[in-house]
């Protein structure tokens, strides 16, 4: 048997909306953010997860917290800081195109004052990998970030090379189903 992921990335912000890459700062939801997380309740009450995990900052806290408003069921929300996204350094709340431009350069060197994408998915990759033993065979939730996104994958075994990883484009979706074994 297998642990069943459900991995989903925190709803819109208002810096997603301006253009900024928000990183190891808070974030706000924006109006349709907050939409996005009702919507996100509903998915929760269809899929049922015995536990949320979730990043620590507060775009991705305000994204579990209107998901479950209005559920019916307790559902414990667990907060691990190493589900955050990506550290950029004093690149963090800078335009979005400044820090994302170029991927490549930080895929092993750290964002000044930061952390490399190489650190920020092995970082993650571990929290969920932990999430996962504490609730093997089981269904658990992962709320975070683009950089989740990447460590939630590698710890489902995807072994596309880092750099093809981070840099395919990114398609959002309602949510990606992972079976992690073992």
């Amino acid at each position: 048997m297998a642990t069943r992921i459900w991995y989903e990335t925190h709803s819109t912000t208002l810096d997603n909306e301006a253009g900024i890459a928000t990183g190891w700062l808070p974030g706000e939801l924006a109006p349709l953010g907050r939409e996005q997380a009702l919507a996100l309740g509903g998915r929760i009450r269809d899929r049922r997860p015995d536990a949320i995990f979730c990043s620590d900052l507060a775009r991705a806290v305000q994204t579990a917290s209107i998901a479950l408003e209005r559920s019916e069921t307790e559902i414990p929300v667990l907060l691990d800081w190493r589900l955050r996204e990506c550290d950029y350094g004093r690149l963090n709340g800078a335009p979005s195109v400044e820090v994302h431009h170029d991927r490549l350069r930080y895929l092993q060197l750290p964002y000044p004052d930061g952390e490399s994408w190489q650190d920020a998915v092995d970082r993650v990759a571990a929290a969920v990998a932990d999430a996962a033993a504490r609730h093997r065979e089981r269904t658990i939730m992962i709320i975070g970030h683009i950089a989740s996104y990447f460590g939630v994958r590698r710890a489902a075994g995807d072994r596309t090379p880092l750099g093809e990883l981070i840099t395919e484009p990114f398609d959002w979706q309602p949510g990606w189903a992972y079976d992690l074994h073992g």
